[in-house]
């Protein structure tokens, strides 16, 4: 087993909380404002510096990457986040910090996008692919959709030079339109591609999927249509997060990513109040580690509550153990663990046979790009980011 001081520590900050200027019908974190009612959800001056002392702090590496995320994190005025450099410059003691920041885009402008290359940021937009696939559910308050806005605010980045990287999510509208999605994102210059799939169930009805999930079948037949068109002309040139992912596992390397990782729990979601929670899907009370003005982070994070929650990676069904792909996927997010294997054994993946039909689809270029890896002559256009 990894010691768990062998790796980075991630908090995904939230520093306006839940709020947000867009109602899109799939988000799940809308409905985390419930845990602070009346409150302004406005991180202070005081709780950004002692998280940024306690971050840096809380790292065993020489790197040390911070996430600013939401709700929507633009939310936060500029001098914000020129003071948070302010405070990592002054915590830092010598070690490199770097910073991303997750938008749905709307409030970029020029200023805002000077300082973000200026200071470096990575950029991850929120775009769910084209026009009709994006405005079905990515609406603003009004109603309206906001294709034309991001598509806006993905020029001024390219504009002033911001390393930017497309985060789309795939639901029951674009499941069966791989090749339509792909090509967009093709089209409008995107090099870094991640999408993850919406699994979501009713809160009073768990066992009803909200109408934006994915099928099983839907997102294995995604997974295969997207993989066909980037493997046949665009490997090298952009890279798809999960399809990286799953290479990397191929080889036993460290996926990059929690879902396809064999343990998870090193990536914790902070709220504007400094309240700690094991992760960004799992923000409800029973999750719930301390606040970082009673607890350091260090003491939440490898404490025994997170050390149990990490433990639920690892517990898995028969079916899983039995499976061939067990460590490609292993067996993927726990929040998706709600059916029954072949053996009537709860934890089974919801996402299982989607997972298991691409991994079909993909083990001989996997297999055959692997052993180039291993054997030191992978030609330049296999590349593990």
């Amino acid at each position: 087993m990894l010691h768990p001081f062998a790796r980075p520590l991630y908090v995904m900050l939230k520093p306006a909380g839940a709020s947000c200027n867009l109602r899109c019908q799939y988000c799940y974190y809308l409905e985390k404002a419930s845990l602070y009612p009346q409150s302004p959800m406005v991180m202070s001056d005081e709780l950004l510096q002692t998280f940024i002392r306690q971050y840096i702090e809380a790292q065993t590496m020489p790197q040390v990457l911070f996430t600013w995320h939401g709700g929507e994190p633009l939310l936060r005025p500029l001098s914000f986040y020129r003071r948070a450099l302010q405070l990592q410059k002054l915590y830092s003691r010598g070690r490199q910090i770097d910073n991303c920041l997750q938008t749905n885009g709307l409030l970029l402008t020029d200023e805002w996008c000077e300082f973000l290359a200026e200071n470096q940021f990575l950029v991850g937009i929120s775009i769910d692919g084209p026009e009709n696939i994006h405005d079905h559910y990515r609406r603003d308050v009004a109603g309206q959709g906001t294709f034309a806005r991001v598509m806006k605010a993905i020029r001024l980045l390219q504009k002033h030079g911001v390393e930017w990287n497309a985060m789309a999510v795939v639901t029951n509208n674009s499941m069966y339109h791989p090749q339509e999605f792909y090509r967009f994102f093709k089209d409008i210059g995107c090099q870094y591609l991640q999408f993850t799939p919406i699994v979501e169930r009713e809160r009073h009805r768990p066992w009803q999927l909200t109408d934006a999930s994915v099928t099983t079948e839907g997102w294995g037949h995604f997974l295969c249509g997207v993989y066909d068109e980037w493997v046949r002309h665009d490997v090298g040139r952009i890279f798809v997060q999960l399809f990286d992912a799953v290479l990397s596992n191929w080889v036993g390397q460290q996926p990059g990513i929690c879902s396809l990782s064999a343990m998870c729990g090193h990536v914790a979601a902070m709220e504007w109040n400094g309240d700690v929670y094991s992760c960004d899907h799992f923000v409800f009370p029973e999750y719930k580690l301390g606040n970082i003005n009673t607890h350091s982070l260090t003491e939440m994070m490898y404490g025994q509550q997170q050390r149990h929650f990490s433990s639920m990676k690892t517990t898995l069904p028969r079916q899983c153990h039995e499976c061939r792909y067990l460590t490609t996927c292993y067996g993927e997010c726990p929040k998706n663990r709600f059916i029954t294997d072949r053996y009537d054994n709860p934890g089974l993946n919801y996402l299982c046979n989607g997972y298991r039909q691409f991994f079909n689809h993909v083990a001989s270029d996997m297999d055959f790009m692997a052993a180039e890896l291993r054997a030191g002559r992978a030609p330049s256009n296999i590349l593990l980011r």
